[in-house]
């Protein structure tokens, strides 16, 4: 499988306000990070099904960040604080789930995992 890269998009660094730049250093090595584990995993195994496994587990997890800083965004509001950050950090989610999705050797791995493990829960679609 060919490395994954993942990055920050400008525009949403582009949209923290002027004193953001730890938020955007915070986001930069947020996202190394999880590049830096997805790609250390494809090197040591073989199995694109393993780093498809470990993909869908990040997947789910932006997926879960993603509805948890699109809350804070309403919250925020609601208590008349600048929501800005969480908007960041929520776009950010859907961003790195769409680069993973993007990444050619993945996106069709990442898609056989997630609907087997709908089937191995006990889900059918259509039901």
């Amino acid at each position: 499988m060919d490395e994954i890269s993942l990055s920050v998009p400008d525009a949403i660094v582009d949209s923290l306000p002027e004193d953001g730049d730890a938020a955007a250093r915070d986001m930069q090595e947020a996202v190394a990070g999880w590049e830096a584990r997805l790609n250390r995993l494809a090197e040591e195994t073989d199995s694109d099904e393993d780093v498809a496994s470990v993909a869908v587990d990040v997947v789910e997890r932006f997926e879960t960040r993603w509805e948890q800083y699109d809350d804070f965004v309403a919250e925020l509001r609601a208590w008349g604080q600048s929501p800005i950050y969480a908007m960041a950090w929520r776009d950010l989610q859907a961003a790195l789930i769409r680069q993973l999705y993007d990444h050619d050797d993945l996106s069709t791995h990442i898609d056989r995992e997630r609907n087997a493990r709908i089937v191995s829960d006990g889900i059918r679609p259509g039901r």
